[in-house]
């Protein structure tokens, strides 16, 4: 039985023995550097993230922002047409109460004991101090 027989210098594992280490030294190498590549990508990522939610934040407050301050003015004109229209009302609810008293005076001073139509311009009345005094409520929750 023929065994080839190998020779190995002293040389030859040294060589060997410190290419493996630079080999392993520089896979460690580009390791650590694409570790330290993704997590700036992640870190970067975050920041950025973070960034485009603050803006979108700012932009929807300013967007409510505006929207109330039209809904202000819009009821605040609703409130000022409605106290005009219930002032209006009862100005011309003042006169009729106003007429009907001096016509109430006057049918009070020209009734005989024999008919009494007093009574029903005094219910008349009644109605009309009824709706002013509800008027007079209404604009005093406006106020």
């Amino acid at each position: 039985m023929n065994m080839p027989i190998e020779t190995t210098t002293a040389n030859s594992f040294p060589r060997a023995s410190k290419a493996a280490k630079v080999k392993r030294k520089t896979y460690v190498y580009l390791f650590l550097g694409w570790v330290m590549l993704i997590a700036i990508g992640v870190a970067a990522a975050m920041l950025y993230t973070e960034h485009l939610r603050q803006e979108i934040a700012t932009d929807i407050a300013q967007q409510t922002q505006q929207q109330l301050q039209v809904i202000q003015e819009d009821y605040q004109k609703q409130i000022a047409q409605l106290k005009d229209s219930v002032t209006a009302d009862m100005t011309t609810l003042q006169k009729k109460v106003d007429s009907l008293n001096e016509l109430l005076a006057f049918t009070k001073d020209s009734a005989n004991s024999k008919t009494d139509n007093s009574n029903q311009l005094y219910t008349q009345l009644a109605d009309v101090k009824k709706k002013l005094d509800e008027l007079q409520k209404n604009l005093d929750v406006l106020k």
